[in-house]
């Protein structure tokens, strides 16, 4: 069943907040998001051969600026059953340098590579001038029930191009970049996106998020509150997830507002509670992994910096609004990935469909409960 795409808020489902013009993370001025996306072969699955279901999703957020500068970020994991490359830094450091990179489990290190060789070239002069190094950040999930994971089939060209085909605009959601091969409430999954305008003392600022949904069991989802997975039990993937919650959530945080390190750290927690409106406890084979970045208060590379800088921030005791925005846009962007998908076979074992979630059941559900929007 292969539906045509709309997300939520198209489809009638209600979600809170005024979002930016393209709804997704690349709302935030200079954010720009690239994908590879490898979709090739028919089962069954020939261990390092195919199918191949997979890709990498890359983000820059400063897009392709001439100067390296340190993004300023916070990072939390939920549940560290995962990975996300840079993080002892971002703790200590406050910053990362470089793009984000999205990809699967068995193919961080060729990801980081290759990102790493991006960078040492877009700035050769830089490097080569001055001990500066490289830092992106690579965070990936496990695709292995729909990919052939274990045939590590990622190459340097396709992260590069994933990073030069890098845009604003729409962002390609559901069986894309780094979300290809993903599954999320047993439902397929994959890469979403949504963004909220928010105004602090007559300025405009944007909160926006990009996931890579691959996580949670059917009975667990809800959607605005509304207990969606317990309505939809057919067609479930229970046998595969028999002992339990198999999977991530990595949630990228972007935005243009002055803040510290240390609040981009507690901005990166309150993803948890956006998951968890989704339905999730953050299960113990779960890596929910998010980061939190803002690309305001541009500055040289701290070694080729003076001594003395300063930087502007918001006032912690307005950052309420902001919260309830990232909170927000984290559950509308699940949504949108399950929205975007497209049903998947099984390799893993074989013999199964992972389905997309049935756009005219979810309407009827979310209607009987009061919780959708026919306008």
């Amino acid at each position: 069943m292969n539906q045509k795409k709309i997300r939520a808020r198209q489809l009638g489902i209600p979600f809170e907040g005024f979002t930016g013009e393209f709804n997704a993370i690349t709302d935030v001025p200079g954010v720009l998001v690239g994908n590879k996306t490898l979709n090739s072969g028919t089962p069954p699955l020939k261990p390092g051969k195919g199918p191949i279901r997979t890709g990498v999703t890359s983000i820059l957020p400063k897009g392709f600026e001439k100067e390296p500068q340190p993004v300023w970020a916070g990072q939390y994991a939920l549940n560290g059953n995962g990975e996300m490359t840079g993080t002892h830094w971002i703790k200590d450091g406050g910053y990362f340098v470089g793009p984000i990179c999205l990809t699967n489990t068995n193919n961080v290190g060729i990801t980081h590579h290759s990102a790493n060789k991006w960078l040492l070239e877009h700035y050769k002069e830089y490097f080569e001038k001055d001990h500066l190094w490289a830092m992106p950040v690579i965070a990936e999930t496990y695709d292995g029930v729909l990919n052939d994971i274990n045939g590590q089939h990622i190459k340097e060209s396709d992260v590069q191009e994933a990073i030069t085909n890098a845009k604003s605009g729409v962002v390609k959601e559901g069986n894309s970049g780094g979300g290809t091969g993903m599954i999320a409430y047993e439902f397929k999954g994959g890469t979403g996106t949504s963004s909220r305008k928010i105004i602090i003392e007559g300025e405009e600022f944007t909160i926006a998020t990009l996931v890579q949904a691959n996580h949670g069991i059917r009975p667990w989802l809800n959607i605005l509150g509304v207990p969606v997975g317990k309505h939809l039990m057919e067609n479930r993937l229970d046998k595969i997830f028999a002992t339990g919650e198999m999977g991530s959530i990595i949630v990228i945080i972007a935005t243009d507002a002055p803040v510290m390190p240390h609040q981009l750290t507690r901005m990166a927690k309150r993803a948890a509670l956006g998951v968890a409106r989704g339905g999730s406890p953050g299960g113990n084979n779960s890596g929910d992994i998010f980061l939190a970045f803002s690309n305001a208060n541009a500055k040289s590379m701290p070694m080729l910096s003076k001594s003395k800088l300063q930087f502007e921030y918001i006032n912690d005791e307005v950052f309420d609004d902001i919260y309830l925005a990232i909170v927000q846009s984290v559950e509308e962007s699940v949504v949108n990935a399950m929205l975007a998908a497209e049903d998947m076979e099984t390799l893993r074992p074989g013999g199964h469909i992972c389905k997309a979630i049935d756009y005219n059941k979810l309407i009827e559900i979310m209607k009987k409960y009061g919780r959708f929007n026919s306008n």
